[in-house]
């Protein structure tokens, strides 16, 4: 609704407007909410660890520190206006690594960093999920040279280390 809000208003009033969609940001200081941290908390406590559609879920994480690049660069270039109706100084980004991740490769780097196995329990998908997700960031680079520089490896390890040090 906000997309189609701040299209409404780029349209009417000639409001330039450009949205950003952001892909499964991970990273220091998170949400809690988001899995990877339950998944962190629960592993290091020696829980059960739930894994929905039986582990075949795919995501195009994204490390945090990719995702502020990519507003920087779209701050910093506030004259470039793009238009994704003809007429209407409106566009909408995708900013993520813009490939999918298998949920278990993720979660094995998780494992690897904290250095203990999850006790795990593989469940079907929750309503409303969807298999798989991954942003096209062709647009992003095309206008902002936008490339995402942390690998999945690092930024595990990165989140991991912050883990260790500021969650109790």
């Amino acid at each position: 609704s906000n997309e189609l809000m701040a299209h409404a208003y780029a349209k009417l009033y000639n409001i330039p407007s450009t949205g950003l969609r952001f892909f499964t940001v991970y990273g220091p200081a998170g949400r809690p909410d988001m899995a990877y941290f339950g998944f962190t908390d629960k592993l290091r406590a020696g829980k059960t660890i739930q894994i929905f559609n039986y582990g075949n879920c795919k995501r195009d994480f994204t490390y945090i520190d990719d995702i502020i690049e990519g507003i920087i660069k779209i701050i910093n270039r506030r004259e470039l206006v793009r238009e994704d109706t003809p007429g209407v100084p409106a566009v909408i980004y995708n900013i993520g690594h813009g490939s999918p991740v298998r949920l278990m490769d993720f979660i094995h780097l998780l494992e690897e960093n904290l250095g203990q196995k999850a006790q795990k329990e593989f469940v079907g998908m929750q309503p409303g999920d969807v298999y798989q997700t991954w942003a096209d960031t062709s647009r992003l680079r095309e206008d902002y040279n936008y490339t995402p520089a942390t690998s999945l490896e690092e930024g595990i390890k990165q989140f991991v280390e912050w883990f260790k040090t500021f969650h109790f």
